[in-house]
């Protein structure tokens, strides 16, 4: 008989086949969603699938390379119980995400596509500092919570709510050079940002007291522009405007109608071709729907519920809280990203311009968010270190 351990999938199997089969249905799905109408028979590479194939390359490899590094190397630069030093990477990384925030508002710097300034030059290609931004605030915040847990009993609270305001004040910074950029982007950081701190054990009266302020700007930000209100309004009856603000909307609704249980068959999608907008990003979902039917969307769903599961059960396995939080942080963006995203495509909230975690077509975000799963896989396949054993963050100290 067997023993269990050489049948049994590990953690970090189960997420690289995760990972590998959302980058996979991605490449099918942008190549089929680029397709035109060109009279040829059969199926036939254009531009733009082969320039997703080639950033998924370089993806693929970020995932490995970084799943291969210790990702305690973040955190042992000041030991685990010697609180906050400047000399740490993640603070280096949080200030350059920052910058890199700022540097994109700046004329002439920061490149501006259909109306939007939110991409950084960078070589042969580009960077979108929102994706650097997501990422730098996940690791500050699971750094900076573990380090201040790290003489606490599990069951204790982080102190004073000086020290959580202290604490937000970076993240509210970073939220608010985003919030210019991408406003769906600076929603889904200020989200995951809260599910951390609750994670961290930051008591929730402290947030309370915090959220009206946050929830305040956000509506000023709402309506400080113009078409963001009229997202929102047209989200209510998209049919009153259909050929303006209603028109996305419709048209990936006509996707899911049109894929029906079975789909119409890969590369057979109608929608795509000069009908659905964003086809092979912010709405690539409806293609999946269309031409996958309802299988290709629980497929989709069932890798990402992957991802989810493996985090959490990394969480369990881990004793130092620095691993803890930086799972459940990674976890917690490549759900919430996926959830809003199926949600926009279902006409379930309002548009928000955000793409489907590897899967749609990118350049420096699908690396970028490589690069995080690669330290979810290192956390998964790290072995114990009596030197960072931190004592657990309270809510995520479950019991195997």
């Amino acid at each position: 008989m067997l023993q269990p351990s050489i049948y049994r999938l590990r953690l970090q199997d189960i997420l690289m086949v995760c990972v590998l089969g959302l980058l996979c249905l991605g490449i099918l799905m942008v190549q089929s969603a680029a397709m035109n109408i060109t009279g040829q028979i059969g199926w036939h590479w254009n531009e733009r699938g082969t320039k997703h194939l080639l950033f998924v390359a370089v993806a693929l490899l970020t995932f490995f390379i970084v799943g291969h590094l210790d990702y305690r190397t973040l955190a042992r630069s000041t030991g685990a119980t010697s609180g906050v030093s400047w000399k740490s990477p993640v603070l280096w990384m949080f200030a350059a995400a920052l910058l890199a925030c700022i540097f994109v508002l700046i004329p002439h710097v920061g490149l501006a596509v259909k109306g939007a300034r939110r991409w950084l030059p960078l070589g042969f290609t580009q960077v979108q500092p929102s994706e650097l931004a997501k990422w730098a605030v996940v690791l500050f915040l699971a750094w900076t919570l573990s380090k201040s847990t790290a003489h606490l009993q599990p069951r204790m609270h982080i102190r004073g709510f000086f020290y959580t305001v202290l604490l937000l004040l970076p993240v509210a910074a970073i939220c608010l050079f985003v919030v210019i950029e991408d406003f769906g982007t600076a929603v889904l950081i200020a989200l995951c940002a809260v599910t951390i701190l609750i994670a961290g054990r930051v008591k929730l009266w402290h947030l309370a007291l915090i959220a009206p302020i946050a929830i305040a700007a956000g509506l000023w930000f709402m309506m400080h522009k113009s078409y963001r209100m009229t997202r929102m309004m047209s989200f209510r009856d998209p049919f009153a405007s259909p050929e303006r603000e209603g028109y996305h909307m419709i048209q990936s609704l006509l996707s899911f109608s049109t894929g029906g249980v079975f789909g119409t068959g890969l590369g057979r999608g109608v929608q795509k071709l000069g009908y659905l907008p964003e086809d092979t990003t912010d709405f690539i979902f409806a293609v999946i729907c269309e031409e996958l039917g309802i299988f290709g969307a629980i497929l989709t769903i069932a890798l990402y519920l992957g991802i989810l599961y493996v985090a959490w059960q990394a969480i369990r396995q881990r004793k130092d809280g620095f691993g803890q939080l930086l799972a459940f942080g990674i976890g917690a963006m490549i759900t919430l990203q996926a959830l809003i995203n199926i949600a926009v495509a279902t006409v379930s909230v309002p548009p928000k311009g955000m793409s489907l975690p590897l899967v749609s077509a990118g350049g420096s975000g699908l690396v970028i968010t490589s690069a995080a799963l690669g330290l979810l896989y290192s956390v998964c396949r790290a072995k114990p270190d009596e030197s960072l054993q931190d004592q657990p963050i309270g809510n995520l100290a479950v019991a195997v």
